[in-house]
């Protein structure tokens, strides 16, 4: 493959052009098996190459954690070399969690359902274009016309404000507001008042992303034993559409955070 803008030969399909300056790809999707991740790259709304990245765990076990961190940094410097804008990921939760830690891009994790449906036949009684690639690719690419949502450069710690700063659940408490915070189209989160009077719950802290409203704002509801307590989220989104992929987002994250039920 040769690159897009000034036609030097590049290792690998999607590099990212030393020569020139230039992207070949402006996002990676990833999709995590236990001993293996194949990505695809993407340019707008063209695959541009695709390769994949394996491992053998010992013994046909699990992978060790040394193993793990390995896998994923093999992975995570396969990304780097497109530096694309955008990293979308699904499939074996440990290997993505551990290369989305080793990454500073700008990183979706594609829900397990979400996939499930792309692609097919489509109201014509054709093809779409997303049926000659995975369900996963096929999902981000028909997302992928939707309009960008805003990043918010803030950090986490300075978007959390108002007039209730107690939250419950102590530590989980503090770690589900921060992973909410984390997120790139978080612009706020307002911590709300508690309710002592609730169902008690043997479960620990439970956080969970509530339906997005009109104005693509989300709630954070946080739940220990018998206390209730509901956080404003404001988002970039521009509607309920949009802030319905942001709520999605947030939930995985809580999910990878162990701060909700798979």
């Amino acid at each position: 493959m040769n690159c897009r803008r000034c036609g030097t030969p590049i290792e690998k399909p999607g590099d990212y052009c030393l020569t020139c300056n230039t992207a070949n790809a402006d996002a990676v999707v990833a999709e995590f098996e236990t001993d293996r991740a194949h990505l695809t790259m993407l340019d707008e709304d063209d695959v541009v190459g695709e390769t994949t990245v394996t491992t053998r765990p010992e013994e046909g076990e699990r992978l060790s954690e040394v193993q793990l961190r390995n896998f994923a940094g093999r992975v995570a410097d396969e990304i780097r070399r497109k530096r694309p804008e955008t990293v979308y990921a699904a499939g074996e939760r440990e290997p993505l969690r551990e290369t989305r830690a080793q990454l500073h891009h700008e990183f979706y994790r594609v829900p397990d359902g979400g996939a499930s449906g792309a692609g097919g036949p489509n109201q014509d009684g054709g093809t779409d274009r997303e049926a000659d690639v995975s369900p996963v690719v096929a999902w981000v690419l028909d997302r992928r016309g939707d309009r960008s949502l805003a990043v918010v450069e803030t950090p986490p710690r300075e978007k959390i404000g108002g007039s209730h700063s107690t939250l419950i659940g102590d530590r989980k408490g503090r770690k589900a507001v921060q992973t909410v915070a984390e997120h790139p189209h978080v612009k706020k989160i307002v911590p709300g008042p508690i309710d002592a009077g609730g169902t008690g719950s043997r479960t620990g802290l439970r956080a969970k992303a509530t339906r997005a409203g009109t104005n693509g704002n989300v709630r954070l509801l946080l739940r220990d034993g018998s206390s209730v307590q509901e956080n404003r989220i404001v988002t970039t989104a521009m509607d309920r559409e949009t802030g319905e992929r942001v709520r999605e987002d947030l939930n995985e994250a809580l999910r990878e955070a162990e701060l909700q039920d798979a």
